[in-house]
């Protein structure tokens, strides 16, 4: 969805926010409240009060996957008659049988390209009787219909039709002999994280186009043009060459395919030279005299088979290596007022693996509900299913189980879906309007305008002593004082220290009388790391490990190293990450307090207006002249700030020198944002500095429960709460846009 031009609706917002905000540095701050009271506004409206988070039924939380589905809308039923009925991958020679005829997909049936091929079981011949014209067209349109099924099924209705033309464009240019110039072109359909599903695909695909080629990325796959096929067109038909290559891609057992008949010896000779030299390995070609020839007028056919040794080598390897190939089970996860790496946790110990066993797209707040995809290494979908009785017990429940074939990783997703009520709305002080003409305009104003992108308070912690990024700063210094100890006396800067430093962060305790801080206090103390583990619940894993390696290492290098390396990378990385976003969140105060809302000489803006997340390439991103300036040519929400990372260019003007002199007030002038010991490699990224929300709608709910006791007596006084419900793009947080939308920190 394109965020709407905002050049007009935010032109003259420099006053209002130099008038009304200004940007403070949040050096050694550890308040809570100060770090995000600081932050500014790009809208004008007053804005009301109100409480968010009163229960956790009030913040629910549903991952949108990168099909755009919402995470808790796919069935059981639906995913078990997908599993049981698409190809099995291990079985090649059936992978073509498809039996969908029952099957009920959303999705549309594009217009077919080409001649569909003919499915047969036994001998591929050029029949010409009309009975078995008759026969072929039968099994010809029951192809048509599985591989439309499969098509629509799995691929999104946009997607299909981007199909449908990049197919057509490389037969157009094919007929007319127009040489495709420059690198070979090739369209992405995007992850298909089911491995059945995009078995399905890939065979769908190269039958119905046998002059495309298909090819997995991990769960992304490729679409290019097949150039064999091309190549063979020039020594048979078009209708040989495309019958051909769906006859390889069916790969069907004890089947035949038989060109036409050819009186030229020389021709034959080059398309079993051609059929050897590329598929040598998987087929064989022989040469027959056609049946009812003459002497005179020898045609001869050339047919070709599968390779019986090949075929079943290959069988056997495809068995061996599913056999030694690990199992990841996907699933949804729901939680209620569960911090996400206690849940994990929780799971991990339920299920006898550890946390770093399981992978997410993105972490979920605490005081909420939550529906997330998540995918568990070495755990069968039997066994996952076996424990959601016990993890019912701690507000959990998992669905939508099924096998896939690989991880997930952070950011794989396009965006949360939120539904969230505010509760005792007020006017804010002092304002004498109308209360819901205020929460109209403000939720208009955003919902228009946009909301300043700022990072919110979960990337940091709840913590009040320590938050995340200040570990992040830390494991970041390690890598600075490692260089300083190889090239030289560190004067003061030592490297084990900084270690030492991120892992007693980690373990600071808040001023509560809790297990679980009673024990940070300890081994503080104490640095009694067995001691301070027997006194933390279970349920902490990270900080159980932590002491583990620490009992085991000691406070040592290798001890702080071992200790990180108890988390999974997602993790370790996530406290950089959180370092980065504090750094981001002041750069976007410093811009609009010294910019405001024009897009200046030396800004960086991205170039593709549909960008709907923060990861794209430095390809994509313009450095704003003076001419472009003046001329108005971009709008606020095409700006961005470089998040920190060693792949970035930053802003040529105030704010590119502000980025450098953070970096050397946190004494990472010279960083790499690289730490070879921990494994992590930060290259950075870009995001946009503006957001809208999507899918917007809201309702106004009025709540007659509470009494008003007056002189003669009690009258039943009505309080107000919204309802509101919208999309955000990943990284994106609903809480800064409500903050926006209400003018008060949430």
């Amino acid at each position: 969805m394109r965020i709407p031009d905002m050049r007009t609706a935010l032109r003259g917002d420099l006053n209002l926010l130099e008038a009304r905000h200004y940007y403070l540095r949040m050096e050694e701050d550890t308040d809570y409240g100060n770090r995000f009271s600081s932050l500014c506004y790009i809208n004008d409206h007053v804005g009301f009060l109100g409480t968010i988070k009163s229960s956790p039924s009030d913040f629910v939380v549903i991952e949108i996957d990168e099909q755009g589905q919402l995470v808790n809308k796919t069935t059981d039923e639906h995913l078990y008659k997908i599993n049981n009925i698409l190809p099995e991958p291990n079985n090649f020679a059936k992978k073509t049988k498809l039996d969908l005829q029952n099957l009920s997909f959303e999705g549309g049936h594009n217009q077919e390209l080409g001649t569909l091929s003919r499915c047969s079981n036994g001998d591929h011949n050029h029949q010409s009787t009309s009975e078995s014209e008759a026969t072929i067209d039968d099994g010809t349109s029951k192809c048509e219909e599985e591989t439309a099924d499969v098509l629509g099924s799995v691929l999104d209705k946009k997607t299909n039709e981007l199909l449908n033309q990049f197919a057509y464009n490389i037969k157009e240019k094919w007929n007319s002999e127009t040489e495709l110039v420059g690198p070979s072109p090739e369209l992405s359909l995007g992850r298909i994280l089911d491995k059945n599903q995009r078995a399905s695909l890939h065979s769908a695909i190269r039958q119905k186009f046998p002059y495309l080629i298909t090819v997995g990325k991990k769960s992304e796959i490729v679409v290019k043009p097949n150039f064999e096929y091309k190549e063979l067109c020039h020594l048979v038909s078009e209708e040989e060459a495309f019958d051909f290559f769906k006859y390889l891609d069916a790969k069907k057992e004890n089947s035949k395919f038989t060109f036409k008949p050819d009186a030229n010896k020389d021709h034959r000779k080059a398309v079993h030279h051609f059929v050897n030299k590329k598929f040598g390995n998987l087929v064989e070609t022989k040469s027959f005299s056609e049946l009812n020839y003459s002497a005179d007028n020898p045609n001869v056919v050339i047919t070709v088979k599968f390779r019986e040794k090949a075929y079943k080598h290959r069988k056997r390897s495809h068995l061996e290596c599913q056999e030694r190939k690990v199992i990841y089970t996907a699933f949804t996860l729901r939680k209620e007022n569960l911090e996400m790496f206690e849940a994990v946790g929780f799971l991990a110990i339920q299920l006898g693996v550890i946390p770093s066993d399981f992978s997410y797209a993105g972490l979920k707040d605490k005081k909420a509900i939550t529906y997330q995809a998540m995918v568990v290494r070495k755990v069968t979908p039997e066994r996952l299913k076996n424990i959601e009785k016990e993890i019912e017990k701690k507000r959990m429940n998992v669905f939508n189980i099924r096998s896939v074939d690989e991880s997930l990783r952070l950011g794989q997703l396009k965006g949360n879906h939120f539904d969230i009520i505010i509760r005792n709305l007020k006017k804010q002080i002092n304002d004498s309007s109308d209360l819901k003409e205020r929460i109209l305009e403000a939720i208009e104003n955003v919902k228009t305008k946009g909301f300043v992108n700022y990072y919110g308070p979960q990337r940091f912690g709840k913590g009040r002593k320590v938050h995340t990024d200040q570990i992040g700063l830390a494991l970041l210094k390690t890598e600075m004082h490692f260089k300083q100890k190889l090239n030289g006396p560190c004067h003061g800067l030592n490297y084990v220290p900084q270690k030492v430093k991120a892992i007693k962060l980690f373990l600071t305790p808040e001023d509560l009388d809790d297990p679980v801080n009673r024990a940070k206090k300890h081994f503080l103390q104490t640095e009694d790391a067995k001691g301070a583990r027997s006194l933390l619940p279970e349920f902490k894993v990270r900080e159980r490990a932590v002491l583990g390696s620490l009992h085991r290492f000691g406070m040592t290098e290798e001890g702080c190293i071992q200790a990180w390396f108890s988390f999974p990378h997602s993790m370790r990385i996530f406290y950089v990450h959180a370092y980065s976003s504090k750094i981001w969140n002041e750069a976007v105060s410093y811009r609009l307090a010294t910019y405001g809302s024009r897009v200046v000489e030396g800004d960086l803006v991205c170039l593709d207006g549909d960008v709907d997340d923060e990861h794209f390439p430095n390809g994509n991103v313009h450095l704003v002249t003076k001419e472009e300036e003046s001329a108005n040519t971009y709008a606020m929400h095409q700006v961005v700030l470089p998040i920190l990372g060693y792949n970035i260019q930053y802003p040529k003007n105030k704010v590119g020198q502000w980025y450098q002199e953070m970096l050397s007030r946190d004494g990472l002038h010279t960083c790499r944002f690289k730490v070879p010991a921990l494994k992590l490699n930060v290259p950075g990224c870009y995001r946009q500095i503006l957001k809208c929300p999507h899918n917007l709608s809201y309702q106004l709910i009025e709540d007659h429960e509470i009494d008003v006791k007056t002189e003669d007596s009690c009258i039943s006084e009505a309080t107000l709460s919204l309802f509101i419900s919208f999309d955000l793009d990943s990284s994106c947080y609903a809480t800064v846009c409500l903050r926006e939308i209400m003018k008060h920190d949430v």
